[in-house]
């Protein structure tokens, strides 16, 4: 398989995964009492790590080495895009996953978590669009 497929392997991966997290997985918190989300998320964080963490580490590293070996503006553009999610996560995300793993969730921040996730959800689903794009 080369790499462009391998990347957009990763790309639908990715797109899938947080189209479902945003429409599903996310608002769904808002229906648990704050003893059972705090149970609820520490079995979703570990599940969803085991699938999250490679696709992304995946991600990152076919971004990377499609920009070494080429040097385009396209392959720029994608890097670009996916250190920008990473960002986001580990800015955004991990904090407040935290405060829901600490039990200090609220409905203003778990309705927070949702409208921020828009931006994640964006910028996959512009990452796929991209990936297609530039494999035509």
């Amino acid at each position: 398989m080369d790499i462009d497929s391998m990347r957009l392997l990763f790309d639908t991966g990715l797109l899938v995964l947080i189209w479902m997290v945003q429409l599903l997985v996310y608002p769904s918190f808002r229906y648990y009492d704050k003893p059972n989300l705090v149970i609820w998320h520490k079995h979703y964080t570990v599940g969803l790590s085991i699938i999250v963490i490679p696709l992304m580490f995946g991600q990152l590293i076919l971004a990377s080495v499609q920009w070494f070996n080429t040097l385009s503006a396209e392959t720029l553009i994608n890097l670009l895009l996916v250190v920008l999610l990473w960002a986001l996560t580990f800015i955004q995300f991990v904090p407040l996953h935290k405060k829901i793993a600490d039990n200090k969730a609220t409905p203003a921040l778990l309705k927070r978590l949702v409208a921020r996730n828009w931006w994640r959800t964006i910028l996959w689903t512009v990452i796929f669009c991209w990936s297609v794009y530039t494999n035509l």
